[in-house]
Parts: C-alpha cells; sequence; structure tokens
C-alpha cells in the first residue's frame, strides 16, 4: 500500500497510512464500589473491544484499513481524503499532472480479505479521485490485477502492472498505459501467453515497476523481469542488460535518462552500476560503469543446466515436453564428486537464502509467499554460496510453473500439484548426477514453503536416496491449510478446484487435498529432517510442521523442530536467518558426514 509523493508544487505531501480504531477503555484502577472511567464519547463502541478485524494476511497483519492523507506544508494541515468507495482499500498513490486529484490502486476487500503480499491475482483497478469534486472514476479495466502506477515526466501517460484475477498467486503481467488526456486505457506489451524459446522474450513477471522507470522523453520506460533463470534490464523494444556473466540486473531509478542498477550473480555480490540512456532508437550497446565493484567470491563456480523431460507416451502437450532450467553451484576448491544440497523453490526472490539479510550491500526483496510460482535467478545468495564454501555443491530447481518461462509453463501447473513439480525436481537431480561430477550417495534437501512440499514428497517416494532434509515453513497437510492460511483459494486451484468466496470443500475434495499431501505418506519417511517455523507465519501455520515432527518423531525418525516466536513465514531478521542457516549447515554437516 506504502506510498510517499510530493505534489508537484511542492508543498503537499501524499501518503497512507492506517485507519485509527478507538482504543479500549482501561481498566478502573480504584477498587471502589461503583467507580468507573467517565463514560464512552461514542456509546457505540461499548462491547466492541473484542470484535474481530481483518487484515491483508502475511506480512501485512497490521494492515487492515488503509487510508489517503495529505500533509499541507502551507496551511500546515492533516486531511484523511474523503470519497476512496468503501469496498476499495487505497494504497500506491500519486498526483495527477496537475494536482486537482490523486491516482491511486484500490484493491477490493468485498465480502473478505485475502492474502495480498506476493499475490498478484487480486481484484484491483486504477482510480483517479478528483479532490474537488471527490468523484472517483476506474481508469483501467473492470475485473483486473493491477499494481504500480507511474506517471510520465510529460504527465501525459500512466503505465502500470495488469494481470487476472484468481488463478496461480503469481503470473505473467501485461504492460499497460493509460493516455491522460482521454483516460483511455491500452496495453503495451501484452502477457507471453506460450512457453518462451531460449532466446525469445518469456513475458513480464517483475512484482513492482522502480517508482523512477520512465525516461525522460515520456516515450519509453525500464524495468527488471525474470527471462528463464535470470533477471534483466528491459525496455518495451530491447534488452539493455549486457550478456554478461552477471546473472541478476535490478534496476533501482532512473533519472534525467541515468540508469543506476544492480549486478550479481551467484559468485558475484551486488555491484552498483550505472548508464547514460541514448536517444530512442540507439540504446544498444550501453557503456555501463561501475560505481561501487564487489569482487567474485573464490571457492565459488556455477552453471545453468537445461533440463529435458523424456518423451514418454503418445498425444502429449507442448507442456509436457517443454525443458526446464537449474542453477548448479560448485566449489572450485577440494576434490569431487561433491555432496550436493537439492533446493526446489517456494518463496519468491529469496527461497533458500537465510543469509541474505546479513550483507550490508545486498538490494534483495525479503518476500513470503507460499506456493510454486516464483523463480531462482541467477542472483547473488549468501548462503548458498557459503554452502559452497562448506564443500557442498547446490542444485537449485525451477521446475516448470516456474515464473520467467511464459504463462503456459506457469498454467501447465494447475492441477498438477504434488506431481509434475515433484517429477521435475527428481528429474534434475538425476540429470545433474549423470552430467556433473556429485557424489549420488551424500544428497541432502533444503527447501521453504512449497519447495518444503516438494521436497517431503522426495523423501517418501525415494526413502534411501536423501541423508538429511532441512526445511523452512513447510506445506505437509493441504486440507489442514483451508481454514489457516491466509490464501485458502490457493488451496483449490493448484489442484484445478474451482474458488469462490463462498466456497466449503465437499468430502471427496478434501480426500483429493489430503491425497496430495506429504503427511499421508509420512510413514515412508526415513531421512533425518530438521524443521524451522515462524510462530506468526500466517501463510502456512506452524502446526503443518509440529503435525509432520510427530510423526516423525512417534517413528523413530531422527527430527528437530526450531520455533521462532516472532518469525513470520519467510523468518527473516538478522538474528533468525543467522540462527537458521547455522542449524541448517550443521544438519548436513552432521548427517552427511562431512
Amino acid at each position: 500500500f506504502a506510498c510517499l509523493a510530493w505534489s508537484h508544487s511542492e508543498t503537499q505531501l501524499l501518503y497512507v497510512a492506517e485507519k485509527s480504531r478507538p482504543k479500549p477503555q482501561p481498566p478502573c484502577p480504584w477498587d471502589v464500589p461503583g467507580a468507573a472511567w467517565p463514560a464512552a464519547e461514542d456509546e457505540d463502541e461499548e462491547g466492541k473491544q473484542f470484535v474481530y478485524h481483518e487484515d491483508w494476511g502475511e506480512a501485512l497483519s497490521t494492515r487492515s484499513v488503509p487510508v489517503l492523507c495529505i500533509l499541507d506544508l502551507q496551511n500546515l494541515s492533516l486531511s484523511v481524503l474523503e470519497g476512496v468507495p468503501e469496498h476499495l482499500s487505497p494504497g500506491q498513490a500519486l498526483w495527477s499532472p496537475d494536482d486537482r486529484g490523486v491516482v491511486f490502486v484500490g484493491w477490493w476487500h468485498k465480502p473478505f480479505r485475502l492474502g495480498l503480499n506476493a499475490c498478484s491475482n487480486r481484484r484491483s483497478g486504477i482510480f483517479y479521485l478528483d479532490l474537488a469534486s471527490g468523484c472517483c472514476e476506474l481508469l483501467s479495466a473492470e475485473k483486473g490485477s493491477v499494481c504500480s502506477p507511474r506517471l510520465s515526466p510529460d504527465g501525459q501517460r500512466l503505465l502500470y502492472l495488469e494481470g487476472a484475477v484468481g488463478g496461480p498467486h503469481r503470473q505473467c503481467l501485461r504492460l499497460c498505459m493509460v493516455s491522460w488526456a482521454s483516460r483511455a486505457p491500452g496495453t503495451a506489451v501484452p502477457p507471453s501467453q506460450h512457453s518462451a524459446p531460449l532466446a525469445a522474450f518469456a513475458g513480464l513477471y517483475t512484482e513492482a515497476l522502480p517508482l523512477r522507470c520512465w525516461a525522460a522523453d515520456s516515450q519509453r520506460a525500464v524495468l527488471g523481469t525474470p527471462q528463464r533463470s535470470r533477471t534483466q534490464l528491459w525496455s518495451p523494444t530491447r534488452v539493455l542488460s549486457p550478456g554478461s556473466s552477471d546473472g541478476c540486473w535490478e534496476l533501482l531509478t532512473l533519472q534525467w535518462d541515468l540508469l543506476v542498477a544492480t549486478c550479481s550473480a551467484p559468485h558475484h555480490p551486488p555491484s552498483l552500476v550505472v548508464a547514460v540512456l541514448p536517444p530512442a532508437g540507439h540504446e544498444l550497446p550501453l557503456g555501463w560503469v561501475p560505481v561501487e565493484d564487489t569482487p567474485t567470491v573464490p571457492g565459488v563456480t556455477w552453471k545453468t543446466l537445461t533440463i529435458q523431460p523424456p518423451c514418454s507416451r503418445q498425444g502429449l502437450n507442448a507442456q509436457d515436453t517443454q525443458a526446464f532450467e537449474a542453477l548448479l553451484l560448485s566449489p572450485s576448491d577440494g576434490t569431487p564428486p561433491h555432496p550436493l544440497v537439492v533446493c526446489p523453490h517456494g518463496e519468491c526472490g529469496d527461497s533458500g537464502d537465510t543469509l541474505a539479510v546479513l550483507v550490508a550491500a545486498q538490494v534483495m526483496p525479503m518476500l513470503a509467499p507460499g506456493g510454486p510460482h516464483a523463480v531462482f535467478d541467477a542472483r547473488w545468495r549468501p548462503s548458498m554460496a557459503a554452502l559452497c564454501q562448506l564443500g557442498f555443491a547446490v542444485l537449485l530447481v525451477n521446475y516448470r510453473g516456474s515464473l520467467g518461462f511464459g504463462q503456459a509453463s506457469i498454467s501447465s501447473l494447475l492441477s498438477r500439484v504434488g506431481e509434475q513439480d515433484v517429477a521435475d525436481t527428481q528429474l534434475a537431480v538425476e540429470q545433474a548426477l549423470h552430467r556433473e561430477p556429485l557424489d549420488p550417495h551424500h544428497l541432502a534437501l533444503l527447501a521453504g514453503s512449497h519447495g518444503a512440499f516438494i521436497a517431503l514428497h522426495l523423501l517418501t517416494r525415494e526413502p534411501e536416496r536423501y541423508q538429511a532434509c532441512a526445511l523452512r515453513s513447510p506445506v505437509s497437510n493441504l486440507p489442514a491449510l483451508l481454514g489457516t492460511s491466509d490464501i485458502p483459494d490457493w488451496r483449490y486451484t493448484s489442484l484445478g478446484l474451482p474458488y469462490s468466496f463462498e466456497r466449503v470443500p465437499c468430502a471427496e475434495e478434501v480426500a483429493t487435498m489430503l491425497l496430495r499431501s506429504p503427511i499421508s505418506q509420512a510413514a515412508q519417511v526415513q531421512t533425518p529432517v530438521l524443521l524451522c517455523v515462524g510462530a506468526r507465519d500466517r501463510r502456512v501455520s506452524p502446526t503443518q510442521a509440529l503435525e509432520l515432527y510427530r510423526v516423525l518423531r512417534a517413528r523413530g525418525v531422527p527430527a528437530r523442530l526450531l520455533w521462532y516466536p516472532e518469525g513470520g513465514h519467510a523468518l527473516a531478521g538478522v538474528e533468525t536467518e543467522a540462527d537458521v542457516f547455522k542449524n541448517c549447515a550443521h544438519w548436513f554437516l552432521q548427517h552427511l558426514g562431512q
């Protein structure tokens, strides 16, 4: 929801705040019969102290009713804007070109709120609120999911991202543009509906546009987006990041045609670079200049593996044989074959990255979605480099359904969760062991959220293959999440079932969910399992891990549960992340005999 925008006159500041509620009366301090605090000014608030108030879920538990506010520095006044429809929660606001109104994103919150963090499929719209008349006008599609409105420097065009409502929690997006004069929306870049060949543009998957993404000519914009297993800087006409060894480019800002970005790779912490954006039609090659360069980390090498599913039956569609990718990080020191840590992703951006926040210069989103639609791009991940320096090779698997490979790849996983993603991870491990100098007798699993769901399936299918497993915020019991997760819609969508707000599962659907759940086959697990959970996780209840822990202990399987009282789904924070990594690394060293 956050925004902080100066008016063009620089006399007013627009921001978003949480609407305050009346505070409950404190208990009477006097032990005198009949003594009490004075009566509440608003009698309607009596008896409402314990009324439940919805919030927006994981990482947004303190956000319920956002309001738009204006601080007027000339009149020294503060006001809450009226005119926002009651069924909307406003945010991401900016001033109109003439300062006579504001543009904002409004999220529908009726009949109830679903988790919003890392979910680009919630119904929302771009609205214009006229400050004089109080009239509120919808500028985007009637039923879409939008974010990141960005006004061009000349005030003539409004750019934003738009996706479909419902379906996958992350998806391929459209880049849309509104002509301010006519208020007519249009699509600047449509989504990529098909699987993307290696050299083709695979679509837009960024979670937000940079705050400053427009060129000075108001004709071009620049943004970063995953393209297969790399994140590239892109303009609607061409790729702007060079084809170097760096696998992740992120735009920080674009001002006066000066591009400021970071670039990193699995063996190279982020470097700060700048370039001048030439006139239209002359963008390549850009002359990137390092401002703050960082050396590569010794002892780490990496490569991208292309994994090709076998053609094993007749009547296959294109998605059944679509190639996917995995990133292999290997120690450059030591004697091969190396023990291998396998990481199927689950959380977006920081999957398996428990040390990212410890690096002061790191520019990395700490997101916490639950679900498979994410991607391991070839960025710097401190924890993965640390595992390499401990002597482990690391395999980061972008199974079919990952971002960056086309919308068709994302959709191919729906109804196949627990099957296609598990088989793809299994195939990636087999092909990596066949191609690379890796030790097939020393394998471990490291994953979080949906990645942990995949890892548990692997443990039940091949009980003797893996010698150790460390999981964060694991999904193990799908039907149990229906009443505990902030995204209950995903439990239906992932299995190809329709969802509506009034949905109540029937017995057959609950049975289907349970059959796809690793907990139903937990008796097959023999591998020592470390579980790390946050007590405040709103996306995947920590009781999922607790149930699994009890089953494993009852069957004599070595298991350890780490319970972080203040942790959420991402287990973020310096102390928490350091402790999680330390325990995971020690677990692998202990059980792999290193």
